[in-house]
């Protein structure tokens, strides 16, 4: 398997990890930061959606269970939390959007976008 296929595994299995409070994958609502991978390694950088999340600890641990379900000890896994990075809902990608338009009835970058425009 190439590194672009091996990332592209990679995202798949990041898209089965789910927030704990929002039925919506990780990587659709951008928390996955960074993915870098080489023939031997595999580097996830997350955040969550924001710093007071109470179970921010247990995102990274689920990434590397699901990571390590799918590639075993075939390749070194690393996982960190950034809690450093400002969420946004403007990182979600385009299915994470949709998603979360269908389970809330609204979309989460419009009403971001419109309370900052308030705001000012």
């Amino acid at each position: 398997m190439t590194v672009e296929e091996l990332k592209r595994k990679v995202i798949e299995v990041l898209r089965s990890v789910y927030d704990p409070e929002i039925p919506i994958s990780i990587y659709d609502l951008g928390l996955v930061y960074k993915v870098d991978v080489t023939e031997k390694k595999i580097f996830v950088e997350v955040g969550v959606t924001t710093p007071f999340c109470p179970v921010a600890y247990m995102i990274p641990k689920y990434v590397e269970a699901a990571l390590k379900r799918v590639f075993g000890d075939s390749m070194e896994i690393e996982v960190v939390l950034n809690l450093e990075k400002q969420w946004t809902p403007e990182m979600m990608t385009k299915e994470g959007r949709e998603r979360f338009k269908e389970l809330y009835g609204y979309d989460p970058v419009e009403a971001y976008r419109s309370s900052l425009s308030e705001s000012s």
